[in-house]
Order: C-alpha cells, then structure tokens, then sequence
C-alpha cells in the first residue's frame, strides 16, 4: 500500500507559515494575559509585575515596605525578606498548617496568600505571641506538657490554638477535638497538646 504524502499547503497556507502564526498568537495571548503587554486588561485595571513592586506589610505591628514579585507567597516575603522564621515551610500546599499566622485575628495559611493580598491587614506571628522570658500561655503549657518534639508544627499549633481559645475561651473536650483540625504534627504530639488546651480551657482560655 503506497503512503500519501502530507501536503505541504492547506487551503493556500503553508504548514511553516500555519504553525508560525499560530505560535506567535499563543505567545501574544499568554504574554496580554500575564500583564507583560500592555499596563491594562480588558476591564481597564492596572495589572501588576510581573516585576518587582512596592508591597507594604503590616507584621507584628510593624508597617515595613518590600519590592516583590506579585507571585511571592506571604510566607516567603516573611521568611526571606522580613526576618520571619517562626512560620515554617513544611507541605506547602496548605495542608499541613505548620505556616499558621493570624491576620487579623484569623487564622491562616501564609503559604496560600500572596504578600501583596495581605496588605491592609493585620498580620501575627508566633514571634509576637511572647518571649523566652514571657511566654505567652499556650506557649507555657506546651513546654509543660511535652506537646513539641521536633519543633516544625509547633509555630502553627501555638497560633492557631491561641485564635481557637480566643474565639471560645472555655471549649468542651468535643470542641477542642475539632479545634485541632487544619493542624498536623509527624512526631504524633497529640496527647500533649490536648492536655495543653485542656488545662488552658480550665482557666478560662488562652488569654488567662
């Protein structure tokens, strides 16, 4: 059986000139769609980067300006550019919750925000929380009750057990069950953090 040969034009096009334009039209689409050509998209609003631009973030009750590419996570803009180590990358996918911060007052993610949607919120990080010589509460019954071993989780649980406890003070053993969701600690600490919030659910909350 004799092979047909692929004709090199289709309706008057040559195939070198068809995949060129085609090409050329995709790169077109994909650079207006990142913001690389043109200062506006289609609805007129001001498209930014995808070089670095000013981002101002409010942390710790500090108001610190950086130059970031619009792509940049909050935890990295933390991490790399403003001296935040307490929230740590482990699953970097939002799963783990070992990069809890609080903005304003809610806990979440610093992974799955971009720095530059953070701005005009107010951001804390386990950094804030206390010092060696002025642990915060839960910070103190974690220490009491051994509920840390390899330290990566710990910031996340501390943070986000802290925002747990504000919001109810003075939760049943259900409540706190449930409180511990969206956290996950590798070395099993578990029975340690439940007697943590346990003794601070008797006193009346994180803020006792």
């Amino acid at each position: 059986m004799s092979k047909k040969k692929r004709p090199d034009k289709i309706s008057g096009i040559s195939r070198r000139d068809f995949f060129r334009n085609s090409t050329a039209g995709a790169l077109t689409t994909g650079l207006v769609s990142q913001g690389l050509v043109g200062a506006q998209n289609e609805a007129g609003i001001e498209i930014q980067g995808p070089g670095r631009v000013p981002i101002q973030l409010n942390v710790d009750g500090q108001t610190r300006t950086v130059q970031l590419e619009p792509r940049v996570t909050l935890l990295d803009a933390m991490r790399n550019h403003l001296d935040k180590t307490g929230a740590k990358r482990v699953c970097d996918r939002a799963t783990c919750g070992a990069c809890t911060i609080l903005m304003d007052g809610k806990p979440v993610y610093a992974c799955s925000i971009l720095a530059i949607e953070a701005q005009g919120y107010r951001i804390e990080t386990v950094e804030s929380l206390g010092t060696p010589e002025k642990m915060h509460p839960v910070q103190t019954t974690f220490i009491k009750h051994d509920a840390q071993q390899c330290g990566f989780c710990t910031p996340g649980f501390v943070v986000a057990r802290k925002a747990f406890l504000d919001r109810n003070p003075r939760p049943t053993r259900e409540e706190l069950e449930k409180g511990l969701g969206g956290n996950l600690c590798r070395c099993g600490t578990y029975v340690g953090i439940r007697e943590a919030l346990l003794e601070l659910a008797g006193k009346g909350g994180s803020n006792a």
